[in-house]
Protein backbone atom coordinates (compact mmCIF):
# COMPACT_ATOMS: atom_id res chain seq x y z
CA UNK A 1 0.00 0.00 0.00
CA UNK A 2 1.41 3.36 -0.98
CA UNK A 3 0.65 6.34 2.18
CA UNK A 4 -0.20 9.96 0.28
CA UNK A 5 0.51 12.82 2.45
CA UNK A 6 -2.16 15.06 1.65
CA UNK A 7 -2.07 18.94 1.02
CA UNK A 8 -4.77 19.40 3.86
CA UNK A 9 -2.77 17.62 6.05
CA UNK A 10 0.67 19.57 4.57
CA UNK A 11 -0.84 23.26 5.33
CA UNK A 12 -1.78 22.29 9.14
CA UNK A 13 1.58 21.73 9.27
CA UNK A 14 3.16 24.83 8.06
CA UNK A 15 0.28 26.94 9.54
CA UNK A 16 0.95 24.78 13.02
CA UNK A 17 4.34 23.68 13.24
CA UNK A 18 4.35 23.46 17.13
CA UNK A 19 1.39 21.28 17.13
CA UNK A 20 1.13 18.18 18.90
CA UNK A 21 0.14 16.65 15.49
CA UNK A 22 3.48 17.64 14.09
CA UNK A 23 5.28 16.30 16.77
CA UNK A 24 3.66 13.13 16.97
CA UNK A 25 3.73 12.50 13.19
CA UNK A 26 6.39 10.03 12.41
CA UNK A 27 7.85 12.24 9.59
CA UNK A 28 8.38 15.19 12.32
CA UNK A 29 8.00 18.76 11.10
CA UNK A 30 10.08 17.58 7.92
CA UNK A 31 6.51 17.31 6.18
CA UNK A 32 6.02 21.31 6.62
CA UNK A 33 8.08 21.55 3.54
CA UNK A 34 8.23 17.86 1.57
CA UNK A 35 5.11 15.91 0.49
CA UNK A 36 5.56 12.62 -1.66
CA UNK A 37 4.58 9.18 -1.94
CA UNK A 38 5.63 7.07 0.90
CA UNK A 39 5.26 2.88 0.15
CA UNK A 40 4.36 1.33 3.62
CA UNK A 41 7.30 -1.03 3.93
CA UNK A 42 9.52 2.40 4.52
CA UNK A 43 7.07 4.24 6.58
CA UNK A 44 9.26 5.46 9.06
CA UNK A 45 10.92 8.26 10.14
CA UNK A 46 12.92 10.66 7.41
CA UNK A 47 15.91 10.66 9.87
CA UNK A 48 15.88 6.78 10.13
CA UNK A 49 17.77 7.25 6.53
CA UNK A 50 18.10 11.05 6.41
CA UNK A 51 19.37 11.87 9.34
CA UNK A 52 18.89 15.66 10.15
CA UNK A 53 16.67 17.32 12.68
CA UNK A 54 13.24 16.74 12.57
CA UNK A 55 12.26 18.72 15.57
CA UNK A 56 13.63 21.75 14.27
CA UNK A 57 11.44 24.94 13.81
CA UNK A 58 13.93 26.15 11.05
CA UNK A 59 15.38 24.68 7.55
CA UNK A 60 18.86 25.51 8.09
CA UNK A 61 19.13 23.56 11.95
CA UNK A 62 16.29 20.98 10.46
CA UNK A 63 19.16 20.08 7.67
CA UNK A 64 22.76 20.06 9.71
CA UNK A 65 23.77 16.79 9.05
CA UNK A 66 21.34 16.05 6.45
CA UNK A 67 22.31 13.00 3.97
CA UNK A 68 21.09 13.84 0.74
CA UNK A 69 21.10 10.43 -0.98
CA UNK A 70 21.09 7.51 2.20
CA UNK A 71 21.36 4.89 -0.55
CA UNK A 72 24.28 5.77 -1.73
CA UNK A 73 26.85 3.06 -1.64
CA UNK A 74 28.32 5.04 1.24
CA UNK A 75 25.38 4.97 3.12
CA UNK A 76 24.11 1.36 2.49
CA UNK A 77 25.84 -0.08 5.75
CA UNK A 78 24.00 2.03 7.71
CA UNK A 79 20.47 2.67 6.10
CA UNK A 80 19.61 -0.01 3.94
CA UNK A 81 21.76 -3.48 5.45
CA UNK A 82 19.35 -3.58 8.83
CA UNK A 83 16.58 -4.47 6.92
CA UNK A 84 18.20 -6.02 3.68
CA UNK A 85 21.08 -8.13 5.29
CA UNK A 86 22.19 -10.53 2.75
CA UNK A 87 21.69 -8.12 -0.27
CA UNK A 88 23.19 -5.12 1.14
CA UNK A 89 26.49 -7.28 2.03
CA UNK A 90 26.81 -8.22 -1.59
CA UNK A 91 25.48 -5.97 -3.38
CA UNK A 92 28.72 -3.97 -3.38
CA UNK A 93 30.77 -6.57 -4.77
CA UNK A 94 28.48 -7.10 -8.07
CA UNK A 95 29.39 -5.76 -11.42
CA UNK A 96 27.02 -3.09 -11.33
CA UNK A 97 28.79 -1.65 -8.19
CA UNK A 98 32.46 -2.14 -9.32
CA UNK A 99 32.30 -2.29 -12.61
CA UNK A 100 35.72 -3.66 -12.68
CA UNK A 101 35.57 -5.81 -15.82
CA UNK A 102 35.12 -2.90 -18.52
CA UNK A 103 37.50 -0.67 -16.91
CA UNK A 104 40.37 -2.93 -16.08
CA UNK A 105 39.18 -4.17 -19.88
CA UNK A 106 40.33 -0.49 -20.99
CA UNK A 107 42.79 0.34 -18.57
CA UNK A 108 45.09 -2.98 -19.88
CA UNK A 109 44.34 -1.32 -23.49
CA UNK A 110 47.04 1.23 -22.54
CA UNK A 111 49.27 -0.74 -20.63
CA UNK A 112 48.06 -1.76 -17.21
CA UNK A 113 49.88 -4.19 -15.65
CA UNK A 114 47.08 -5.06 -12.71
CA UNK A 115 43.18 -5.09 -12.17
CA UNK A 116 42.13 -2.90 -9.65
CA UNK A 117 38.75 -3.90 -7.66
CA UNK A 118 36.65 -1.37 -8.12
CA UNK A 119 35.96 2.28 -10.85
CA UNK A 120 36.50 3.46 -7.97
CA UNK A 121 40.23 3.18 -7.47
CA UNK A 122 41.00 4.76 -11.07
CA UNK A 123 43.65 6.77 -10.14
CA UNK A 124 43.26 10.56 -10.95
CA UNK A 125 45.33 12.48 -12.84
CA UNK A 126 45.42 16.10 -13.80
CA UNK A 127 48.34 16.23 -16.02
CA UNK A 128 48.90 12.69 -17.55
CA UNK A 129 52.56 11.83 -19.34
CA UNK A 130 51.86 8.63 -20.11
CA UNK A 131 48.74 6.67 -22.39
CA UNK A 132 47.66 4.99 -19.42
CA UNK A 133 47.31 7.86 -17.31
CA UNK A 134 45.73 9.73 -20.04
CA UNK A 135 43.31 6.96 -20.13
CA UNK A 136 42.11 7.31 -16.35
CA UNK A 137 41.41 10.82 -17.09
CA UNK A 138 39.26 9.65 -20.11
CA UNK A 139 37.37 7.31 -17.53
CA UNK A 140 36.64 9.51 -14.77
CA UNK A 141 36.03 12.75 -16.38
CA UNK A 142 33.73 11.34 -19.55
CA UNK A 143 33.11 7.64 -19.41
CA UNK A 144 32.25 6.93 -15.62
CA UNK A 145 28.56 8.65 -15.72
CA UNK A 146 26.84 6.19 -15.58
CA UNK A 147 27.41 4.49 -12.43
CA UNK A 148 25.46 4.34 -8.88
CA UNK A 149 28.02 6.69 -7.19
CA UNK A 150 26.67 9.38 -9.05
CA UNK A 151 22.64 10.59 -10.16
CA UNK A 152 23.47 9.99 -13.59
CA UNK A 153 23.37 13.29 -16.61
CA UNK A 154 21.43 16.16 -16.67
CA UNK A 155 19.05 15.12 -19.67
CA UNK A 156 15.90 13.77 -18.62
CA UNK A 157 15.94 10.01 -19.34
CA UNK A 158 19.44 9.52 -18.09
CA UNK A 159 19.25 10.55 -14.28
CA UNK A 160 19.14 8.34 -11.69
CA UNK A 161 19.24 8.24 -7.54
CA UNK A 162 22.31 6.76 -6.44
CA UNK A 163 23.23 3.16 -4.85
CA UNK A 164 19.89 1.51 -4.56
CA UNK A 165 17.85 3.78 -5.70
CA UNK A 166 19.69 4.14 -8.88
CA UNK A 167 16.70 0.96 -9.88
CA UNK A 168 14.49 1.07 -6.77
CA UNK A 169 13.55 4.62 -6.97
CA UNK A 170 11.58 6.85 -9.80
CA UNK A 171 13.61 9.78 -11.10
CA UNK A 172 12.14 12.21 -13.28
CA UNK A 173 13.77 15.54 -14.53
CA UNK A 174 16.65 14.57 -12.07
CA UNK A 175 14.11 14.98 -9.20
CA UNK A 176 13.11 12.75 -6.85
CA UNK A 177 9.35 11.50 -8.15
CA UNK A 178 8.36 10.01 -4.81
CA UNK A 179 9.97 7.55 -1.67
CA UNK A 180 8.40 4.14 -3.56
CA UNK A 181 10.35 1.62 -3.88
CA UNK A 182 9.19 -0.85 -6.34
CA UNK A 183 11.20 -3.46 -9.10
CA UNK A 184 13.50 -1.76 -11.64
CA UNK A 185 11.65 -0.90 -14.95
CA UNK A 186 12.96 -0.80 -17.83
CA UNK A 187 13.23 2.79 -17.53
CA UNK A 188 15.78 2.44 -14.75
CA UNK A 189 17.92 0.31 -16.84
CA UNK A 190 17.66 2.49 -19.99
CA UNK A 191 18.85 6.12 -17.90
CA UNK A 192 22.33 3.84 -17.93
CA UNK A 193 22.27 1.44 -20.97
CA UNK A 194 21.69 3.82 -23.33
CA UNK A 195 23.08 5.00 -26.20
CA UNK A 196 25.28 2.20 -28.71
CA UNK A 197 25.34 -0.08 -25.55
CA UNK A 198 23.59 -2.93 -25.12
CA UNK A 199 19.59 -2.22 -23.11
CA UNK A 200 19.43 0.83 -26.37
CA UNK A 201 19.60 -2.01 -29.02
CA UNK A 202 16.59 -4.39 -26.79
CA UNK A 203 14.56 -1.65 -27.99
CA UNK A 204 15.87 -1.18 -31.63
CA UNK A 205 17.70 2.45 -31.37
CA UNK A 206 20.71 3.21 -32.52
CA UNK A 207 22.52 6.02 -31.99
CA UNK A 208 22.55 8.92 -35.02
CA UNK A 209 26.45 10.40 -35.83
CA UNK A 210 27.05 13.30 -33.96
CA UNK A 211 27.80 15.88 -37.21
CA UNK A 212 25.00 18.35 -37.10
CA UNK A 213 23.76 17.80 -40.76
CA UNK A 214 22.48 14.22 -39.17
CA UNK A 215 20.54 15.36 -36.58
CA UNK A 216 18.27 17.32 -39.10
CA UNK A 217 15.00 17.60 -40.23
CA UNK A 218 14.65 15.84 -36.90
CA UNK A 219 15.91 18.52 -34.27
CA UNK A 220 13.51 21.32 -32.75
CA UNK A 221 14.03 24.69 -30.32
CA UNK A 222 12.74 22.80 -27.66
CA UNK A 223 14.73 22.25 -24.57
CA UNK A 224 15.55 18.72 -24.25
CA UNK A 225 13.94 17.51 -27.75
CA UNK A 226 16.51 14.46 -26.66
CA UNK A 227 15.63 12.94 -23.46
CA UNK A 228 18.92 10.32 -23.85
CA UNK A 229 21.21 13.24 -25.25
CA UNK A 230 21.15 11.43 -28.18
CA UNK A 231 18.58 11.08 -31.71
CA UNK A 232 18.75 7.95 -32.69
CA UNK A 233 17.53 5.72 -35.51
CA UNK A 234 14.57 2.93 -34.80
CA UNK A 235 15.29 -0.12 -36.14
CA UNK A 236 13.68 -3.63 -35.18
CA UNK A 237 13.29 -3.65 -31.54
CA UNK A 238 14.25 -7.42 -29.65
CA UNK A 239 11.48 -10.01 -30.24
CA UNK A 240 11.30 -10.16 -26.16
CA UNK A 241 10.55 -6.47 -25.93
CA UNK A 242 7.92 -6.62 -28.52
CA UNK A 243 6.42 -9.30 -26.72
CA UNK A 244 6.18 -7.39 -23.78
CA UNK A 245 9.15 -8.74 -21.65
CA UNK A 246 11.13 -6.24 -19.70
CA UNK A 247 14.49 -6.41 -18.80
CA UNK A 248 14.33 -8.12 -15.06
CA UNK A 249 12.07 -10.79 -16.49
CA UNK A 250 15.06 -11.99 -17.66
CA UNK A 251 18.12 -10.66 -15.55
CA UNK A 252 16.94 -11.52 -12.15
CA UNK A 253 18.60 -9.48 -9.02
CA UNK A 254 20.38 -12.34 -8.33
CA UNK A 255 22.01 -12.48 -11.35
CA UNK A 256 22.56 -8.48 -11.36
CA UNK A 257 23.50 -7.85 -7.72
CA UNK A 258 24.03 -10.91 -6.61
CA UNK A 259 26.62 -12.48 -8.98
CA UNK A 260 24.38 -14.94 -9.53
CA UNK A 261 23.98 -17.53 -12.62
CA UNK A 262 23.98 -15.26 -15.56
CA UNK A 263 20.74 -15.43 -18.04
CA UNK A 264 21.22 -17.91 -20.88
CA UNK A 265 18.96 -18.18 -24.37
CA UNK A 266 19.13 -21.86 -23.46
CA UNK A 267 18.26 -21.11 -19.68
CA UNK A 268 14.64 -20.77 -21.02
CA UNK A 269 14.32 -22.39 -24.77
CA UNK A 270 16.30 -25.51 -24.74
CA UNK A 271 14.17 -28.34 -22.71
CA UNK A 272 17.42 -30.20 -21.53
CA UNK A 273 18.31 -27.30 -19.36
CA UNK A 274 14.90 -26.83 -18.22
CA UNK A 275 14.95 -30.27 -17.06
CA UNK A 276 17.63 -29.72 -15.18
CA UNK A 277 16.21 -26.43 -13.24
CA UNK A 278 13.67 -24.36 -13.97
CA UNK A 279 14.39 -20.37 -14.47
CA UNK A 280 13.16 -17.38 -12.38
CA UNK A 281 9.17 -16.92 -12.70
CA UNK A 282 8.94 -19.87 -15.41
CA UNK A 283 7.17 -23.32 -14.69
CA UNK A 284 5.65 -26.16 -16.34
CA UNK A 285 2.11 -27.01 -17.57
CA UNK A 286 1.71 -30.07 -18.93
CA UNK A 287 4.21 -30.35 -21.69
CA UNK A 288 4.82 -26.53 -21.99
CA UNK A 289 6.89 -24.02 -20.18
CA UNK A 290 5.43 -20.59 -19.15
CA UNK A 291 7.26 -17.21 -17.89
CA UNK A 292 5.20 -15.37 -15.62
CA UNK A 293 6.64 -11.98 -16.47
CA UNK A 294 6.33 -9.04 -13.16
CA UNK A 295 3.64 -7.46 -15.00
CA UNK A 296 1.63 -10.79 -14.62
CA UNK A 297 1.35 -12.24 -18.18
CA UNK A 298 2.14 -15.54 -18.81
CA UNK A 299 4.32 -16.67 -21.99
CA UNK A 300 4.34 -19.56 -23.66
CA UNK A 301 7.88 -20.04 -24.04
CA UNK A 302 8.96 -21.67 -27.44
CA UNK A 303 11.66 -24.53 -26.95
CA UNK A 304 14.22 -25.63 -29.75
CA UNK A 305 12.91 -27.42 -32.28
CA UNK A 306 14.47 -26.35 -35.46
CA UNK A 307 17.11 -29.22 -36.19
CA UNK A 308 20.35 -26.14 -36.74
CA UNK A 309 19.81 -26.16 -32.94
CA UNK A 310 21.41 -29.57 -32.85
CA UNK A 311 24.03 -29.43 -35.70
CA UNK A 312 25.25 -26.40 -34.39
CA UNK A 313 24.05 -26.70 -30.36
CA UNK A 314 28.30 -26.82 -29.08
CA UNK A 315 29.83 -24.83 -32.32
CA UNK A 316 27.79 -21.42 -32.59
CA UNK A 317 26.24 -18.76 -30.28
CA UNK A 318 22.44 -18.14 -30.58
CA UNK A 319 23.25 -14.73 -31.79
CA UNK A 320 25.20 -15.59 -34.50
CA UNK A 321 22.52 -16.43 -36.03
CA UNK A 322 19.62 -14.94 -34.38
CA UNK A 323 20.82 -11.31 -34.08
CA UNK A 324 19.29 -8.94 -36.60
CA UNK A 325 21.62 -6.31 -36.37
CA UNK A 326 24.11 -5.40 -34.23
CA UNK A 327 26.83 -2.09 -32.63
CA UNK A 328 29.58 -1.49 -35.62
CA UNK A 329 31.36 1.53 -33.93
CA UNK A 330 34.74 1.15 -35.44
CA UNK A 331 37.71 3.59 -34.68
CA UNK A 332 37.06 5.68 -31.57
CA UNK A 333 38.58 8.53 -31.04
CA UNK A 334 38.88 10.73 -27.68
CA UNK A 335 40.79 14.02 -27.74
CA UNK A 336 41.29 15.71 -24.48
CA UNK A 337 41.34 19.17 -25.58
CA UNK A 338 42.36 22.20 -23.13
CA UNK A 339 42.70 25.19 -25.27
CA UNK A 340 39.72 26.97 -26.30
CA UNK A 341 40.18 27.07 -30.10
CA UNK A 342 37.13 24.87 -30.59
CA UNK A 343 35.50 25.87 -33.94
CA UNK A 344 36.71 22.65 -35.96
CA UNK A 345 34.34 21.30 -33.95
CA UNK A 346 30.94 23.47 -34.01
CA UNK A 347 29.05 20.82 -36.26
CA UNK A 348 30.10 18.22 -33.21
CA UNK A 349 28.25 19.95 -30.31
CA UNK A 350 26.47 16.77 -29.53
CA UNK A 351 28.50 13.98 -28.23
CA UNK A 352 26.19 12.47 -25.68
CA UNK A 353 27.57 14.11 -22.75
CA UNK A 354 24.96 17.12 -20.86
CA UNK A 355 27.99 18.83 -19.67
CA UNK A 356 30.09 19.07 -23.07
CA UNK A 357 27.42 20.13 -24.89
CA UNK A 358 26.18 22.76 -23.07
CA UNK A 359 29.72 23.91 -22.89
CA UNK A 360 30.09 24.17 -26.37
CA UNK A 361 26.37 25.24 -27.29
CA UNK A 362 27.28 28.38 -25.26
CA UNK A 363 30.64 29.29 -26.34
CA UNK A 364 30.02 28.58 -30.19
CA UNK A 365 27.01 31.78 -29.17
CA UNK A 366 29.59 34.19 -29.32
CA UNK A 367 26.83 36.57 -27.81
CA UNK A 368 27.14 34.73 -24.30
CA UNK A 369 30.16 34.61 -22.13
CA UNK A 370 32.45 31.80 -22.57
CA UNK A 371 32.16 28.50 -20.00
CA UNK A 372 35.61 27.63 -19.11
CA UNK A 373 37.45 24.36 -21.07
CA UNK A 374 36.76 22.90 -18.16
CA UNK A 375 35.46 18.84 -17.38
CA UNK A 376 34.18 17.54 -13.64
CA UNK A 377 35.59 14.70 -12.20
CA UNK A 378 32.62 11.76 -11.80
CA UNK A 379 33.64 10.37 -8.84
CA UNK A 380 34.94 13.85 -6.58
CA UNK A 381 32.76 16.25 -8.50
CA UNK A 382 35.85 18.79 -8.75
CA UNK A 383 36.41 20.53 -12.06
CA UNK A 384 39.44 20.09 -13.79
CA UNK A 385 41.51 21.89 -16.89
CA UNK A 386 40.09 20.14 -20.34
CA UNK A 387 37.06 18.48 -21.92
CA UNK A 388 36.99 15.01 -23.35
CA UNK A 389 35.81 15.25 -27.25
CA UNK A 390 34.45 12.16 -29.11
CA UNK A 391 34.89 10.73 -32.86
CA UNK A 392 34.07 7.99 -34.77
CA UNK A 393 35.39 6.65 -38.12
CA UNK A 394 32.36 4.56 -39.68
CA UNK A 395 28.80 3.68 -37.26
CA UNK A 396 26.71 0.96 -38.83
CA UNK A 397 24.75 -1.92 -37.91
CA UNK A 398 23.54 -4.00 -41.22
CA UNK A 399 26.91 -5.85 -40.99
CA UNK A 400 26.84 -8.65 -38.08
CA UNK A 401 30.36 -9.42 -37.25
CA UNK A 402 31.12 -13.07 -36.27
CA UNK A 403 34.13 -14.27 -34.31
CA UNK A 404 35.13 -16.62 -31.75
CA UNK A 405 34.33 -16.63 -28.06
CA UNK A 406 36.67 -18.03 -25.01
CA UNK A 407 34.73 -21.15 -25.51
CA UNK A 408 35.93 -21.46 -29.13
CA UNK A 409 32.28 -21.08 -30.14
CA UNK A 410 31.44 -18.81 -33.32
CA UNK A 411 29.70 -15.73 -31.89
CA UNK A 412 28.85 -11.75 -32.45
CA UNK A 413 31.72 -9.54 -32.01
CA UNK A 414 32.28 -6.13 -32.24
CA UNK A 415 35.05 -3.26 -31.74
CA UNK A 416 35.01 -2.94 -28.28
CA UNK A 417 38.67 -1.59 -27.36
CA UNK A 418 40.04 -0.04 -30.72
CA UNK A 419 40.61 3.57 -28.99
CA UNK A 420 42.63 6.49 -30.00
CA UNK A 421 43.37 9.22 -27.57
CA UNK A 422 45.06 12.44 -28.15
CA UNK A 423 46.13 14.94 -25.81
CA UNK A 424 46.08 19.03 -26.72
CA UNK A 425 47.16 21.68 -24.13
CA UNK A 426 45.96 25.27 -23.09
CA UNK A 427 48.97 26.07 -25.47
CA UNK A 428 47.74 24.40 -28.21
CA UNK A 429 50.65 22.21 -27.86
CA UNK A 430 50.23 18.19 -28.67
CA UNK A 431 50.90 16.35 -25.39
CA UNK A 432 49.81 13.01 -26.38
CA UNK A 433 48.95 11.99 -30.49
CA UNK A 434 47.02 9.35 -31.43
CA UNK A 435 48.17 6.71 -29.31
CA UNK A 436 45.89 3.54 -29.68
CA UNK A 437 45.14 0.76 -27.46
CA UNK A 438 47.54 -2.08 -27.23
CA UNK A 439 44.46 -4.20 -28.96
CA UNK A 440 43.22 -1.59 -31.76
CA UNK A 441 44.05 -4.57 -34.03
CA UNK A 442 42.31 -7.33 -32.62
CA UNK A 443 40.02 -5.28 -30.36
CA UNK A 444 36.92 -7.27 -31.44
CA UNK A 445 35.28 -8.70 -28.33
CA UNK A 446 32.37 -11.12 -28.26
CA UNK A 447 29.14 -9.98 -27.35
CA UNK A 448 25.53 -10.58 -27.04
CA UNK A 449 23.39 -8.30 -28.99
CA UNK A 450 19.83 -7.66 -27.42
CA UNK A 451 18.21 -7.57 -31.13
CA UNK A 452 16.66 -11.26 -31.02
CA UNK A 453 14.76 -12.51 -34.42
CA UNK A 454 14.05 -15.56 -36.14
CA UNK A 455 17.18 -16.46 -38.20
CA UNK A 456 15.52 -16.75 -41.04
CA UNK A 457 16.99 -18.24 -44.19
CA UNK A 458 20.34 -16.33 -44.55
CA UNK A 459 21.56 -17.80 -41.28
CA UNK A 460 23.71 -20.59 -42.78
CA UNK A 461 25.58 -17.63 -45.90
CA UNK A 462 26.36 -16.58 -42.64
CA UNK A 463 28.08 -18.84 -41.09
CA UNK A 464 29.57 -19.95 -44.07
CA UNK A 465 31.09 -16.60 -45.19
CA UNK A 466 32.67 -16.07 -41.57
CA UNK A 467 34.03 -19.62 -42.14
CA UNK A 468 35.57 -19.06 -45.28
CA UNK A 469 36.98 -15.92 -44.01
CA UNK A 470 38.67 -17.27 -41.13
CA UNK A 471 40.11 -20.46 -43.35
CA UNK A 472 41.50 -17.99 -45.66
CA UNK A 473 43.34 -15.93 -42.76
CA UNK A 474 45.03 -19.47 -41.87
CA UNK A 475 45.93 -20.25 -45.16
CA UNK A 476 47.43 -16.57 -44.88
CA UNK A 477 49.20 -17.32 -41.71
CA UNK A 478 50.48 -20.86 -42.71
CA UNK A 479 51.94 -19.35 -46.11
CA UNK A 480 54.25 -16.52 -44.53
CA UNK A 481 57.57 -17.67 -44.07
CA UNK A 482 58.75 -18.43 -40.27
CA UNK A 483 61.67 -16.19 -39.58
CA UNK A 484 64.25 -19.04 -37.36
CA UNK A 485 65.19 -17.48 -34.02
CA UNK A 486 68.41 -15.22 -33.68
Amino acid sequence: MIRTISILYMLLCLFGCNSNETKSSPFGRCISCHTMKIDENHSFKCTSCHQGNDTAKTKENAHIDLIDHPAHPKEIARTCMPCHQEISAEAPQSMHFTLKNSTNLFRKAFGATADIDSFTDTPTVVTPSTPLELGDDLLRRRCFKCHLYDSGQAYPSTSHGQGCAACHVTIVNSKLADHVFHAPTDAQCLSCHYGNYVGFDYYGRFEHDFNVEYRTPYTTNNDHFRPFGVEYHQLNPDIHQKKGLSCIDCHSGNELMRQGQKTSCTGCHDVRALKVQLPPRVSQEGNSYILTTHSGKKHPIPTLLHPAHTDYNETVSCQACHAQWSFEDKGKHFLRIDTDELDSFSALPVQGNYEIEKLLTNNFDYEKDELPIEMTDSLTGKRSAGIWLKGYITRRWENVSLGRDAQGKIAVVRPTLDYTLSWIDANETVQIDAVQSQTKKEGLRPYIPHTTGNAGVFYQSRLQQFLKLEQQAKNKLSSQPVTPEQ
